[in-house]
Order: structure tokens, then sequence, then C-alpha cells
């Protein structure tokens, strides 16, 4: 036995992190956890990613100029299509967004009516949540719809891997609001916005909102010849 993970102990034990302890994390091993994820499937293998890791010194400079940009424009930058929200979403999706925050705010002691205490918990959200490093994931802005599938595929991926060498992890899209900004900050490629953040480090399992597990529903609830799921399945 080699003492790694199973695939299926890592799909169960991931969780998204958001309070990490005061410890460094080896840049060198966040980078080929990122090289080993590029094994991930791409349509024609077009691998259509880039990344960019920051610690130290200059994820200090990045946070200063996040705090700087959200007490100036909030509202962010110009979305690109693929992250407008269209109108009407499912009523299952707001049915569990709405439990998802029930659960975190709950764990976090955040009453709904205290708007001042959501909106300050949600600004950390540009503070990777005090992570020692950052990731970022971007990819072209000419090509199709199908290379989100490919960097979704390639991010779970990550994820995966990086909850088998230990280290603790939250995907974060809402970088993209300030897309541009951070794509210059990073030096991006020409050509590439910014898709998501990585928030990396050791998770603080001392913190309530790290304790949390949310609900995940049968993806073959409304599928008539599914056998049902069996007792105390996961999902």
């Amino acid at each position: 036995m080699s003492g790694r993970l199973s695939v299926s102990d890592a799909v169960a034990r991931r969780r998204s992190v958001r309070a990490f302890q005061d410890r460094p994390v080896d840049r060198t091993v966040v980078e080929a956890i990122m090289r080993r994820a590029a094994r991930a499937p791409s349509g024609g293998n077009v691998q259509p990613w880039a990344v960019r890791v920051v610690d130290g010194s200059r994820l200090a400079g990045l946070l200063a100029m996040m705090r700087r940009l959200r007490a100036e424009a909030p509202e962010g930058e110009p979305l690109d299509p693929p992250f407008q929200p269209t109108a009407g979403p499912p009523p299952e999706f707001v049915r569990r967004r709405m439990r998802n925050g029930e659960i975190l705010y709950g764990a976090l002691g955040i009453d709904r009516s205290d708007t001042a205490a959501r909106a300050a918990w949600n600004e950390e959200n540009f503070q990777f949540f005090g992570a020692p490093l950052g990731v970022f994931i971007l990819t072209p802005r000419v090509g199709n719809g199908w290379q989100w599938l490919d960097v979704g595929i390639y991010l779970q991926t990550a994820l995966l891997l990086f909850e088998e060498a230990g280290l603790g992890t939250c995907p974060q899209a809402d970088w993209a609001i300030h897309g541009e900004s951070v794509a210059a900050f990073l030096g991006a490629p020409a050509g590439y916005r910014l898709i998501c953040g990585i928030a990396v480090g050791h998770t603080d399992a001392s913190r309530p909102e790290n304790r949390i597990r949310t609900e995940r529903d049968d993806p073959f609830a409304d599928d008539p010849d599914a056998a049902p799921p069996p007792r105390g399945d996961p999902a």
C-alpha cells in the first residue's frame, strides 16, 4: 500500500476551505501539482489553460491592490459573456444556493439580516481567505464554449491532487469580477482572460467554516429508470 488517497477518498474528502493555518506552502509543490493536473483531458488536446502562482511579497501586493479595487469599484469590471448572468435561474439552483448560504453563515454565526457582516465576509474572497498562496487559471479569449468544459476538468483534477497532497483549497470564480486588473497584475499571456483563482494552504480544522459539509442532490432524481441511491451514499 502506498498510503495515498484513492480517487474516491479524495473526492469524498475535498471541501472548500475558507480558513488556513499560518504556515507557508512550498511553491514548487504547487507548480508540480498544476503540471500533473494537465494530464486532464481536453477536446483535441488543445489544453486551453495557462497558470500563475502567487505567494510571498507578490501575493501581498496583489491583495493590497484588491483592497483598493474593492473600495473603489465593488461592482467590478465588465464581465465577459460566459460570466454574464442569465435571467431566471432554475428554481433548484436558487434553492441550493440559499441552502448553501444558510449552512455557511450559520456556522459563522452571521444572521441573514446582518448584511454588513455578510458583505464583510464576502470580501474575504478577494483576500484568498488568508491562504498563503494563490493559483490563477486563465484561458484564451478566442475559441468556443468547449474550452470551458476543458478548464473545469483541469480545475477539478488539480483540486483532487491538492487533496492527495494534504493541502486545502477553495476554487473561487469571484476573482473574474476584477479579471482584467488581476490578469494585468499577473502578466497574463496576450489574449488570455482570467477564469478563477484557487486559495491553497494548510486547512485550519479548528474553524467552523471548515467543518461544514454541504449537501448533494441525487443527479438521477428525475430519471424514472435509475435505481435508487444506496443507503448512506454520500451523494
